[in-house]
């Protein structure tokens, strides 16, 4: 006789707008580190790569729009309100 596990393991991964908010995060951060100047002008090339990110996003989101609910749109711009914040403490 075969007894159920009583705790059953259930883990779905993190979801998808979280990786994409931790990628944005993550080359905010490095972009304006590394094309920030000391007079505080930032490099055009950081402008292209801010639109590849906003390309990345729109295909993320488009790649995986099964897995979004109202909670992770909310989640997610919540998310990028935060990114100004990096750009000002820079």
């Amino acid at each position: 006789m075969e007894q159920k596990p009583i705790f059953q393991r259930r883990h779905f991964g993190n979801p998808q707008v979280f990786n994409v908010l931790v990628t944005d995060y993550a080359v905010v951060f490095f972009g304006l580190a590394i094309f920030n100047s000391s007079h505080h002008r930032i490099h055009w090339f950081f402008w292209i790569i801010m639109g590849l990110l906003a390309a990345y996003n729109v295909f993320a989101i488009y790649k995986h729009r099964e897995e979004i609910t109202k909670v992770s749109i909310i989640a997610f711009i919540v998310g990028l309100c935060g990114l100004p914040l990096i750009f000002l403490m820079f």
